[in-house]
């Protein structure tokens, strides 16, 4: 018989936030990996979502209390049935969502985009300094930057760092319907229309005041229709390809080029060390997921190549490409593993939780992401 001290800690999860990412990624994820977290609270503004979801999820010994739920995330975060908090909501309520879990010197996994500008991502950085000064050190913040977790990534950013001179990089996401993946993802998540007409107002309220915060204030840019769908569209996508671009490569110099707008945008970025970065990403209807991260050295093409999340255990494959000698071309593929990333990111948060290992999808981390965001805006809309 297994000796129960033996087994890991299991991590007792309050989850913020019940919609599609949830349902189809976080929840069952979670009950997959059961030897590690227990689902503990669930927060939504919709009853319904929290009456649905509480009862799909199991109790795993007699002694278990039923999944506990709340409309207020203050409580769920207050919780002593709670050891840390992973925030699903909607992005204009990730700041206020993140900073409850660190006043209660809960640990807190933040879905990106950690928030919608500078000025509450500084916040969240100023609640978590706060309770580390406080001596606890317990609350911190991961950001789920989960394609950075992806096991070949971590190769490839070796097999980068090792080119003799890198010549151009490429990083790509040009993506079908999420919904067409969604439907194929065994998962059948529900939309549930029960929010009151409060909670609307406040949720369009919080998003046209951090948004305008973000492109008039902070990047100098005007608000418009467009601008607006822009900045959102960057924050729900393009971040999981420039947060790769800026672990691979470094943060570049500046914009020398960008079209923007939707459905398809590209932009131009030059490096410090001499080459451009091409970041091309665009929503289409063909049913495909194209997202890979490409660099190009002399005698090595280094490319990692993702594809959707939403559909349990498809690889992330990293191949590379090279000059054998001789007029030989050398060409090959490495799966790693058929974890997901998401799983790989829950295992480092696990151990970010138990065992203070330290992370690198830092909140300071995220903060570059807002810098990139405003130096294409900024670009794209008239400056140099």
């Amino acid at each position: 018989m297994a000796d129960p001290s033996s087994a890991p800690r299991v991590i007792n999860i309050g989850l913020i936030g019940c919609g599609e990412v949830a349902q189809v990624i976080h929840i069952p994820t979670l009950l997959y990996m059961r030897s590690h977290f227990r689902i503990t609270y669930l927060c939504d503004v919709s009853p319904a979502a929290l009456e649905h979801y509480a009862a799909s999820i199991p109790t795993t010994t007699k002694s278990q209390s039923p999944v506990k739920t709340t409309r207020d995330p203050a409580e769920l975060c207050a919780s002593p049935e709670v050891d840390a908090v992973l925030v699903a909501s909607s992005d204009e309520y990730h700041a206020d969502h993140a900073i409850a879990a660190l006043r209660q010197g809960k640990h807190v996994l933040v879905e990106k985009p950690l928030a919608l500008c500078r000025r509450d991502v500084e916040a969240i950085i100023r609640a978590e300094e706060e309770e580390i000064a406080r001596g606890g050190g317990k609350g911190r913040v991961m950001v789920g930057y989960m394609r950075r977790y992806a096991a070949v990534f971590e190769d490839a950013v070796r097999e980068i760092g090792g080119l003799d001179r890198i010549l151009y990089a490429r990083v790509r996401d040009i993506i079908g319907p999420n919904s067409t993946f969604v439907a194929q993802s065994a998962t059948f998540p529900r939309k549930f229309t029960d929010l009151s007409a409060g909670d609307v107002a406040d949720k369009n309220a919080r998003a046209l005041e951090q948004v305008r915060t973000a492109l008039e204030a902070e990047c100098g840019v005007a608000v418009t229709d467009e601008s607006t769908r822009m900045w959102r569209v960057l924050g729900g996508l393009g971040s999981h390809d420039l947060s790769l671009m800026r672990e691979a490569l470094g943060m570049p110099e500046r914009v020398i080029g960008a079209a923007l707008g939707l459905p398809v945008w590209n932009v131009l970025f030059k490096h410090a060390s001499g080459y451009t970065i091409s970041y091309e990403s665009g929503l289409i209807n063909v049913p495909q997921f194209d997202a890979h991260l490409e660099v190009y050295s002399a005698d090595k093409i280094v490319r990692v190549q993702y594809d959707t999340p939403y559909v349990k255990a498809l690889p992330v494959t990293l191949h590379i490409t090279e000059n054998g000698g001789d007029g030989v071309l050398r060409q090959t593929s490495i799966r790693k593993t058929y974890e997901d990333p998401y799983t790989l990111e829950l295992r480092e948060f696990w151990q970010f939780v138990v065992e203070g290992k330290e992370v690198k999808t830092t909140a300071r981390d995220a903060l570059q992401d807002l810098q990139l965001f405003g130096m294409i805006m900024q670009y794209g809309n008239g400056g140099r």
